[in-house]
């Protein structure tokens, strides 16, 4: 078997969307004639935590660690809440943050290039030297953010002239929270460089949307292939659908996705609408931002929250699964338009109908549309919104609220890893 090193930095039992793609990958990749080794950090300071995806672990997998210095856990001396947000990508509205907030950013987006864990790079080089000499590695595969692990492998590759791939979950400079981070010219200068030369130096890329795909057109000649995030089979208990009309969002909602044409749209149903406002509840399922729940509060919108907070991977699906319509919020920018949230292959699969918010020329918005599984509509189309839940809330009412979904084995996480296996060979 060929064997493949994947250094990634969040891995079990690290909780969030960051650790299900590699996770996925590793899971599947053996039946394809690879062999894995992981290669992760020994004390990470994950912003989240989900013991219960250790589980998911292939038992028989290598997984090698070397110690990281983590400036995220000196950073928490001062304040262990504002550290974990800004770590996990909820940054406060510019005009509400705080100095300790605002000195953070700037620290991170100025000495720290092209983040915080650009400190575990040279250690790992010289580790990782002899390791690929030593056990017949035949490809190096780093994924990010954070993008300094891209560092790791330019470097081994200049080193050992080992076969290097870059798998970029998310962009490097144009993701939505780059801007936020008080860059001097010194600085954003150094990120552009950085990300350059990386996908120059790169032997392919992989990124996770056809939009990404032709950015990075833009910035190298290297051969750049599509794989998606996607779907796994899961064998969780199926718990009955909610009595309630629940809209749920699951995950991370940020300041910047902050939908006000939903917010409207449901005040406006609550007073219009007979029963609406005794069967409707809004249920946050992950991280909710301030400025998100200050919104609700201001359309009087408090009292059909159920805020969950941070469930595990599991509970997520379960909770994906009994409601009974599925928000994706994506912030509303050009920058944005090539994200497709990992959580979106889930929802999917859920049975649910999805009700999705983002800019235009979303990649999202075509996976939806081409799979039958939702509604999409722009930051500024209230009464799409609207008619949408309404439209819902009256099959709800009939009990026939439900999707018919078309292609969607083309996400399975098994025929994606078969994707990767055929470019690795």
């Amino acid at each position: 078997m060929k064997k493949v090193l994947i250094i990634t930095y969040y891995w079990p039992p690290a909780g969030g969307p960051g650790v299900q793609r590699w996770l996925k990958f590793v899971k599947y990749l053996p039946e394809f004639g690879i062999e894995p080794v992981v290669y992760i950090p020994e004390n990470p300071t994950y912003p989240l935590l989900d013991t219960k995806l250790l589980d998911e672990v292939p038992s028989e997998v290598t997984i090698i660690k070397k110690k990281i210095t983590e400036p995220y856990a000196w950073a928490s001396v001062f304040s262990k809440n504002k550290t974990k947000k800004i770590s996990s990508g909820i940054i406060p509205n510019k005009r509400k943050q705080s100095f300790l907030e605002r000195l953070m950013l700037w620290t991170r987006g100025n000495l720290f290039i092209p983040d915080a864990r650009v400190l575990w790079v040279k250690p790992s080089v010289t580790f990782l030297q002899r390791y690929i000499k030593e056990n017949g590695i035949d490809t190096v595969i780093t994924t990010g953010p954070p993008h300094s692990l891209h560092l790791i492998g330019m470097h081994l590759k200049e080193k050992t002239g080992i076969r290097w791939i870059a798998d970029f979950r998310d962009p490097w400079t144009t993701i939505g929270y780059h801007k936020a981070l008080k860059l001097s010219d010194y600085a954003a200068r150094k990120h552009k460089e950085l990300e350059s030369k990386v996908m120059q130096e790169a032997d392919f890329l992989l990124v996770t949307s056809n939009t990404t795909q032709k950015e990075f057109k833009a910035i190298t000649s290297r051969p750049i292939h599509v794989i998606t995030n996607g779907y796994d089979v899961e064998n969780i208990t199926r718990l009955p659908l909610d009595e309630k009309f629940t809209l749920a969002h699951i995950g991370s909602f940020l300041s910047e996705r902050n939908p006000r044409i939903l917010w409207k749209a449901l005040s406006e149903l609550i007073k219009e609408e007979p029963d609406f406002k005794d069967d409707f509840q809004l249920k946050l399922i992950g991280a909710t931002s301030q400025e998100i729940l200050e919104t609700i509060e201001e359309f009087r919108l408090s009292p059909y929250v159920k805020n969950m907070g941070y469930v595990s991977h599991q509970e997520a699906v379960q909770q994906q699964r009994s409601s009974q319509v599925l928000l994706l919020i994506e912030i509303d920018s050009e920058e944005t338009k090539s994200i497709i949230p990992g959580k979106l292959f889930e929802y999917m699969v859920s049975e649910r109908p999805i009700l999705a918010i983002g800019p235009e020329d979303a990649d999202f918005a075509t996976i939806i549309k081409q799979t039958n599984t939702g509604v999409f509509a722009l930051y500024d189309d209230k009464d799409r919104v609207k008619e949408t839940i309404l439209s819902y809330y009256r099959l709800y009412k009939d009990q026939n609220l439900k999707v018919y979904p078309v292609g969607l084995q083309q996400y399975s996480r098994k025929n994606l890893t078969k994707q990767l296996a055929d470019l690795l060979k």
